[in-house]
């Protein structure tokens, strides 16, 4: 069944979230569905992890994400076959309904999120129905746009948050969420627990969650990450009406996938409407009953070394050296940054933290037509001060500059390659939401909010 679209003269207001067929894999035709797995494709570490991921399995999913050939053409082409390929050998079978799918992600810690995947209407900025809080690269939204276009896929979902009524999932321990810090480097959830159907509150959609998760799943597996990974289909119309009843006058926000937010708008303007482009894959987490956690993305500066990153900083932000192990490191960092905009630097076998900046460089280089919150970020002042003006690094120039989710590999690399790791410290969540409800965007690569859902345990074919 297609999902098709309508025009905007007959659009409501609100999150418009519609059943489709799943692609997933048979798992009779795969090693094992947690070796077809994989991270989102801007979080898997290159060439290492891709390198990984691609020998787990011929059939995992970083090869339709993140092909590999020679050019850009030549990598989406490669996709969209391979992506044929598999339908045809029934790699990937279509589930035989139109469905909403309940996803349900636990660590070994017992932190427990649930949300529900479905194909939601793309809206645009101004209506306010789905909030960005970041800037996004051109570069990379043509790149998944071309790759959309020739596999006609939404081959990953996005990760985005709303605030439902209800009450924190039972267990999760309360008042410890997204942006509280609960140790170096993370604003985490520290509860677990498990949330029940009479908490949600009836008719609502956490009620409908809650009470397909008691039931068998369609698919359970265990990833190499230690997260356990379970999946059940909605098919129920009257489960579908009250998921989408509860979902049409809420406003989302963002969490993960800003760049693939904006190539469905991009894919969307090139369709006419009516049409499956309409709507693209995401996965919604009410955030009331699951906190996120919320992470810093890190930045490896490729050709600059420590020691020339240094001399650059002399004088315009005061620089301590710590020999201390990684985890020491971010704590000093996590301190540093209660008092100001903070940094910690390595790539030299020792960490190196920046903090007090000069207050007349800040003046000079951070742009004053913004609010203040957005002017005190460490990511507006890493860019707009560091980067351009200091380091004269370009932002978007992959040679330059990559963006790195897992801490200890930004440092490993850095190390091995000579260049400097800029290590961050996780911006707090309530700062993201009343930034983008101002409709004011932090630059690129702000935050990392998580647990992402994992890559390959459900697809979306729009012709199906």
């Amino acid at each position: 069944m297609k999902t098709a679209g309508h025009s905007e003269a007959t659009t409501r207001r609100g999150l418009e979230l519609t059943p489709f067929r799943g692609l997933r894999y048979d798992p009779d035709r795969v090693g094992s569905l947690a070796s077809v797995t994989s991270p989102p494709y801007d979080v898997v570490v290159r060439p290492d992890g891709l390198h990984h991921l691609e020998s787990a399995d011929p059939h995992n999913i970083v090869r339709l994400i993140l092909p590999q050939a020679g050019t850009p053409s030549a990598r989406t082409e490669q996709a969209a076959d391979t992506l044929r390929r598999w339908l045809a050998e029934g790699i990937l079978v279509a589930d035989p309904d139109p469905g909403l799918y309940v996803y349900e992600q636990q660590d070994g810690d017992g932190m427990l999120q649930r949300g529900i995947i479905g194909t939601l209407r793309v809206t645009e900025p101004a209506e306010g129905v789905v909030l960005p809080h970041e800037d996004v690269m051109p570069p990379v939204v043509a790149d998944r746009a071309a790759l959309m276009r020739a596999t006609r896929a939404n081959l990953e979902p996005l990760l985005l948050t709303y605030r439902g009524d209800g009450v924190r999932a039972s267990g999760t321990t309360a008042g410890v969420g997204i942006g509280t810090p609960a140790g170096p480097g993370a604003a985490t959830t520290a509860g677990v627990g498990v949330g029940t159907a009479a908490e949600a509150g009836t008719g609502t959609a956490a009620e409908v969650i809650e009470r397909t998760a008691s039931r068998p799943p369609l698919l359970a597996t265990t990833t190499e990450d230690g997260f356990r990974h379970r999946l059940w289909s909605i098919t129920d119309p009257v489960d579908l009406a009250r998921v989408q009843s509860d979902l049409a006058g809420r406003q989302a926000l963002i969490a993960d996938g800003h760049h693939r937010w904006a190539t469905y708008r991009r894919l969307r303007l090139e369709h006419p409407s009516p049409s499956p482009w309409d709507y693209g894959l995401v996965l919604l987490v009410d955030t009331v009953r699951y906190p996120l956690r919320v992470r810093a993305i890190h930045r490896l500066l490729h050709g600059l070394p420590v020691a020339d990153a240094l001399r650059a900083v002399d004088g315009l932000f005061r620089v301590r050296r710590l020999d201390a192990p990684l985890p020491e490191a971010l704590a000093a960092l996590a301190d540093a940054s209660c008092a100001g905009n903070a940094f910690l630097l390595a790539g030299d076998g020792a960490f190196h933290l920046l903090d007090r900046p000069d207050q007349r460089l800040l003046a000079r280089t951070v742009p004053a037509d913004r609010p203040a919150a957005w002017r005190s970020l460490d990511a507006t002042v890493l860019h707009a001060t560091l980067l351009e003006h200091v380091w004269r690094i370009p932002e978007d120039s992959p040679a330059h500059i990559a963006y790195i989710h897992d801490t200890a590999a930004t440092v490993e690399k850095a190390e091995r390659d000579g260049g400097t790791a800029v290590l961050m410290h996780p911006v707090r969540e309530e700062v993201v939401r009343d930034l983008a409800r101002q409709g004011v965007t932090m630059p690129r690569k702000s935050t990392s909010f998580g647990p992402k859902p994992a890559s390959g345990l459900v697809l979306r074919a729009l012709e199906i």
